[in-house]
């Protein structure tokens, strides 16, 4: 029998806000111990979000593949492990079908170890769930409010706009006559290598792809 340990943070603010790794382990140390387990391998997966399955997950894939009957994976909570109920549900059963014991702190312990344990992990998964989905939802919202009001979103800058102080997007004069050019060359019937080229002696390196997807987001 071999005791596993799985921690997880997805993000540095995570860390410092009481999700740390070290906390997490000395929360698993803490179990073991009041349990007569001894941690025999403890498996860390830094910088990987929730939403990646735990067995697509670097950490989590190698621990998946070496469980073997009889072994114990234990984990501070719920939502250090798994993305979804149906995700939970699966990867429980999986376990169940192979002998392998998984504890959940945050959940009393063995969460597969009795028909009750089983409802209550199902009722705790479905709520993690839905609270993920209302995150999701609250993203959305902010994004859709801060593109109304053409904030920087984040990733490339979009051709054709400088960024701001305060995140929103300014026009920037000079791309935004290498649009108006863009444009005036494809009504002329030029490829969108030729426009490409054409820009290029303006001063303008944009590549024949990057220039359909300029003409596309300013149609």
């Amino acid at each position: 029998m071999t005791i596993y340990a799985y921690a997880r943070v997805s993000t540095a603010r995570q860390a410092s806000e009481g999700e740390s790794l070290d906390v997490q382990q000395r929360q698993i140390n803490g179990y073991a111990l009041m349990h007569g387990f001894a941690v025999d391998e403890a498996i860390i997966e830094e910088g990987v979000s929730g939403s990646v399955p735990v067995s697509e997950r670097p950490a989590g894939e190698a621990l998946f593949a070496k469980l073997k009957a009889g072994d114990v994976v234990i984990a501070a909570k719920l939502d250090r492990l798994f993305r979804s109920a149906l995700d939970a549900l699966q990867v429980v059963e999986d376990l169940r079908s192979k002998g392998v014991k998984l504890h959940l702190i945050d959940l009393g312990g063995d969460i597969a170890g009795n028909g009750l344990s089983k409802l209550f992990f199902t009722i705790a998964s479905a709520f993690a769930e839905a609270e993920r989905d209302r995150i999701r939802e609250r993203i959305s919202q902010v994004k859709a409010d801060q593109r109304t009001r053409n904030r920087f979103l984040g990733g490339a800058r979009p051709f054709g706009y400088q960024i701001g102080g305060d995140g929103e997007l300014v026009e920037d004069a000079t791309e935004q006559k290498a649009i108006a050019r863009m444009h005036e060359l494809r009504g002329q019937g030029l490829s969108l290598r030729a426009v490409a080229e054409a820009l290029a002696k303006d001063g303008i390196a944009l590549s024949h792809v990057g220039v359909q997807k300029v003409l596309e987001r300013s149609a």
